[in-house]
C-alpha cells in the first residue's frame, strides 16, 4: 500500500517541484531585468524612422540583442490542459514577455552611449518544440539603428 501511495504522488511531487523551481528562478529573471532596465533608462527606444530636428548625427550603427527563452515543465503543462479546454495561455505571454525585455536590454547593452536607438523592431521565432507540437523555446531578437548626435544643435538654412 505505501508503495502505491508513492507512485501516485510521485508524479504530482515532480509537477509541484517544477512549478516551485519554475517560479523561483523566473522571478529573479524579472529582477534581474527591472535593474538592468532602470540603467539604460535615459536611452531611449523608438519604432519610427524619424529624427528629432536640429541636432546632427555624428554616428549610426546597427545594434541588436538576441535571447532564446525556454519555458518551464509546470507552465508547459499548464498550457497543455489549456490546449484541451481553450482559452488564452498566459504562461507564454510571461515568456514572450521575458524574451522581448531580455532582447531589448541586450540591445542596448551594445551601445550604452547612444542617445538615441531608432526604427526597433522585434522579430520572434520558435527554436524547439517539445513534446506534442508544443512550445520548448522562443527566441526573440530586437534589432534597431544606434544614433549619436553632435552636443551643439545644427540648424541648417532652409
Amino acid at each position: 500500500m505505501n508503495s502505491e501511495l508513492i507512485e501516485l504522488l510521485f508524479p504530482w511531487l515532480l509537477i509541484l517541484l517544477a512549478m516551485l523551481t519554475g517560479t523561483v528562478l523566473e522571478k529573479a529573471h524579472f529582477n534581474r531585468i527591472h535593474k538592468r532596465e532602470a540603467e539604460f533608462a535615459g536611452l531611449a527606444t523608438l519604432s519610427t524612422r524619424q529624427l528629432p530636428a536640429g541636432r546632427a548625427v555624428t554616428e549610426s550603427s546597427l545594434v541588436m540583442g538576441d535571447v532564446v527563452v525556454s519555458i518551464d515543465y509546470f507552465k508547459r503543462f499548464l498550457a497543455s490542459l489549456r490546449n484541451i479546454f481553450g482559452g488564452e495561455v498566459k504562461s507564454y505571454g510571461s515568456l514572450i514577455d521575458r524574451g522581448r525585455r531580455e532582447a531589448i536590454l541586450r540591445m542596448k547593452e551594445q551601445c550604452p552611449t547612444a542617445d538615441l536607438i531608432v526604427n526597433v523592431r522585434i522579430e520572434t521565432s520558435s527554436v524547439s518544440q517539445g513534446g506534442k507540437k508544443q512550445l520548448g523555446s522562443v527566441e526573440v531578437l530586437a534589432y534597431g539603428t544606434a544614433i549619436h548626435f553632435s552636443e551643439a544643435p545644427s540648424f541648417e538654412n532652409s
